[in-house]
């Protein structure tokens, strides 16, 4: 019995790490880690991230092995649904942020004896905040780890009630596997980050046009996702 114990833990601690790497987290980190140039920060995300979607696992394992409670697939379906959502508001908030950084304005041209006004856009210069304030920094990605925690906690009960021989190996194969996310969205987000800490300064125009394209995807992918569970899956 131990061995198999032990057997599933690592297992656990595997899925964990390969959980990490699904499209849909992987997308919604990027669009976080995007608006950030230090790979200090892209990696306390990815933390932040996993340390999320673990205590959700873990306070939803409460409830459903210690009560013996069930997730339906219909609040399954509108969990994932949730995800979906959030993808598409996160990839519109860098859009928006993106483009904000031009601003649109009336520009008056004096040029003797006629003045000329004309709509002028141009980029805002204005330097952003340097210091950094870890607790508002870690709250964004800890509340889009809770929501995708949800989102994979019926799957993830199913698999511990079935599998797992008492309550309280049941709730330590849910922080193995939480560690294991951890893990793999640390070493995920720190990889996602490269690009934009390595162009943020020099090229800032390519830095500006990923960011955009992380956005993009992540509207994208949130649609038709949305798309999936909401009809092809039958939530509505």
């Amino acid at each position: 019995m131990e061995a198999s114990l032990y057997a599933a833990f690592g297992l656990g601690l595997i899925l964990g790490i390969k959980h990490a790497l699904d499209a849909d987290h992987v997308i919604a980190v990027s669009t976080i880690v995007s608006e950030h140039q230090s790979l200090k920060w892209a990696s306390l995300i990815g933390v932040s991230w996993g340390l999320g979607h673990t205590a959700t696992l873990f306070v939803v394992g409460l409830f459903v092995i210690g009560l013996r409670l069930t997730i339906s697939p219909r609040v399954a379906l509108g969990l994932e649904f949730l995800v979906a959502v959030m993808l598409v508001f996160l990839g519109v908030s860098i859009l928006w942020r993106s483009f904000a950084s031009e601003r649109l304005h009336l520009h008056t041209h004096a040029h003797n004896p006629e003045t000329h006004t004309h709509f002028h856009l141009h980029e805002d210069t204005q330097e952003s905040h340097s210091h950094r304030h870890p607790l508002n920094l870690m709250r964004r990605p800890f509340l889009v780890g809770l929501v995708h925690g949800l989102a994979g906690s019926a799957a993830l009960m199913l698999l511990v009630l079935t599998t797992i021989p008492s309550p309280l190996a049941g709730l330590a194969y849910i922080l193995i596997f939480g560690f294991g996310s951890v893990g793999g969205m640390l070493a995920l987000s720190s990889l996602i980050g490269l690009p934009f800490v390595l162009t943020a300064r020099r090229f800032a125009f390519l830095n500006r046009w990923i960011r955009i394209g992380a956005g993009t995807a992540s509207v994208a992918f949130g649609l038709f996702l949305g798309w999936e569970i909401g009809f092809q899956q039958g939530l509505f």
